[in-house]
């Protein structure tokens, strides 16, 4: 992963500094709110429910082990010993106080993290899959083109004040995108041409929240020199002509549906045409600068043990369905890619606290060179596991709360923090996604079952991806009462597709009875060996009407 330099240190260091003094006069009364709110924003700053919130960047995922010692360190002696996994692959805390949170940045700036453009109308984290790297459909890494974009958006003085907020995700996979490309305002699918040159597709105007729309496609080929210029005019004319006179109609996804996808890309071109050859150009040199911070880490020659895997399977069939759900196939022979389910029934999706994120870094140091990867479905990826010690990690990592192997089934759920954190939310979510845990308990069932997306968002701001949730739960507010509406048929990958609204919406004690009548009928009417979403296209959503609302 990407290491900080002298010129890193020192602009990190700076902008601590900065903002320590941008604090201190706030608190002193010397900066009114409205001049106070942009900058602690773009300091990852908000003012919550009950208490500041602080989220923390974490590019394209990736920490290193010393990071998560930091950061357990920071949430026990900053706030309440625990931390949360977003679904923008970042960490927020809850319960900071406003006059530590320059200290937090400082002790944060110690292992090269930082809260830089975490929130605030400018480019968010830029998120990526989390096995890129070490799976072997991939076209290529993408995590250097992530950290390329990073460099060059991070203080960007162009784009520090968007109509709104504004997310970029980039996918190599050729068969999967565990990225959501096509539901950010720029997605970008890394390909080849029919020259075999490596370039982008590049998809603008996805988005959810709101107005939630599927990106098209504006652009089927950039070649990979111009990622940045061609990024630069998408994001000029979005700065030029996005509306600023309307929060919910400033993102990117209403001013490309207003002029259409031809016409947005019309526009893009002609910028573009201006800008094209400037000194923004990437050259090979530097791509291959940024690819020598991705270098493979040192694998070794292990013997294969397979048999031996076998047996341990054979022989312990709680082992047996981990493996089966919980680790993929690694380019790399004799490695294998492991997934610590952060979803244990009972446990807040993505919420870990400061003992466990020490023992995710003591099991990333014995068992994956000291890095993890955190996924935007709220779990972490030990990205190189030795297939022979995957026993004796199993074993490790069961009484840490890890090794639920409910991996992508119904009870994996997507879930922001909701009313019980969110100033913004119309209701709690954390208690839904308990609750349909506790109803689909048989793991058994589950497997049967198969793969199921369940997000779940406590408002329309959609942090919880319920718009693309197979199943998605939407918490809505009704004459201050929580409700919650139900969408079918959604999708984050590569068949990305908006869900469709049920009907009526219910209240919070009847929704995992609600959710069993949804799986009904998906089993009563699925063919052999048929996904729920296929199931779902095949027969519409009027069974499933009429079951829920019978």
């Amino acid at each position: 992963m990407y290491v900080y330099d002298e010129h890193d240190r020192q602009i990190a260091a700076e902008r601590v500094a900065q903002f320590r003094d941008q604090t201190e006069r706030a608190l002193a009364g010397e900066l009114r709110e409205d001049e106070f709110l942009p900058l602690r924003l773009q300091n990852g700053l908000y003012v919550q429910r009950l208490a500041p919130m602080l989220r923390i960047a974490v590019p394209y995922g990736m920490l290193r082990s010393a990071q998560l010692r930091r950061l357990a360190r920071i949430t026990r002696d900053y706030d309440k010993g625990y931390a949360h996994f977003t679904t923008r692959q970042n960490v927020q805390l809850n319960w900071p106080a406003i006059e530590d949170v320059p200290d937090i940045l400082a002790e944060l700036a110690e292992v090269e993290m930082h809260a830089n453009q975490t929130s605030g109308n400018c480019i968010r984290n830029t998120t990526t899959d989390q096995f890129s790297g070490v799976q072997a459909d991939e076209i290529t890494d993408p995590r250097p083109y992530c950290e390329i974009i990073r460099q060059w958006s991070t203080f960007h003085p162009e784009f520090a004040f968007l109509p709104r907020k504004f997310k970029v995700a980039v996918n190599a996979s050729e068969h999967t995108d565990r990225a959501a490309i096509q539901v950010h305002d720029i997605g970008l699918q890394m390909v080849r041409n029919d020259q075999g040159e490596l370039g982008f597709r590049v998809h603008v105007g996805g988005g959810l929240g709101r107005t939630p729309m599927v990106g098209p496609v504006i652009r089927e080929f950039l070649p990979e020199l111009d990622l940045l210029t061609y990024l630069e005019a998408v994001l000029r004319v979005y700065n030029r002509y996005g509306r600023r006179d309307n929060k919910f109609k400033a993102r990117i996804k209403i001013l490309v549906k207003a002029l259409t996808p031809e016409g947005f890309a019309a526009k893009v071109e002609e910028e573009w045409s201006h800008i094209k050859d400037s000194p923004t150009r990437l050259t090979e040199e530097a791509i291959r600068q940024f690819k020598g911070y991705f270098t493979e880490p040192d694998y070794q020659q292990v013997p294969d043990v397979t048999d031996t895997l076998a047996t341990q399977r054979f022989e312990n069939r709680e082992f047996d369905q981990w493996i089966t759900h919980n680790v993929d196939s690694h380019k790399h022979p004799g490695y294998a890619i492991v997934t610590l389910t952060m979803k244990k029934t009972g446990t807040p999706p993505g919420d870990v606290s400061d003992r466990q994120l020490e023992q995710i870094a003591e099991v990333a140091d014995r068992y994956s060179f000291g890095e993890v990867r955190v996924t935007h479905q709220q779990n972490v990826v030990l990205a190189d596991v030795r297939k022979d010690e995957l026993f004796e990690l199993w074993q490790t990592i069961t009484p840490m709360g890890f090794a639920t192997a409910n991996l992508n089934t119904l009870t994996d759920v997507i879930c922001c923090p909701g009313g019980d954190y969110c100033a913004l939310a119309n209701a709690k979510s954390i208690p839904v996604a308990e609750a349909i845990q506790r109803q689909f308990d048989d793991l058994d069932f589950l497997y049967d079952i198969g793969n199921i997306d369940l997000n779940i968002s406590g408002c329309m701001n959609a942090c919880g991806h319920h718009h693309v949730g197979n199943i998605g739960v939407l918490g809505v507010d009704k004459k201050g009462q929580e409700f919650y509406q139900i969408s079918l048929g959604g999708s984050s990958h590569h068949d990305a597709a908006i869900g469709k609204i049920l009907g009526p919406s219910f209240a919070r004690d009847d929704m995992p009875e609600v959710i069993q009548k949804i799986i009904n009928v998906y089993v009563d009417h699925r063919t052999e060996e048929e996904p729920f979403l296929d199931t779902y296209r095949r027969i519409g959503i009027e069974p499933f009407k009429e079951r829920v609302y019978a």
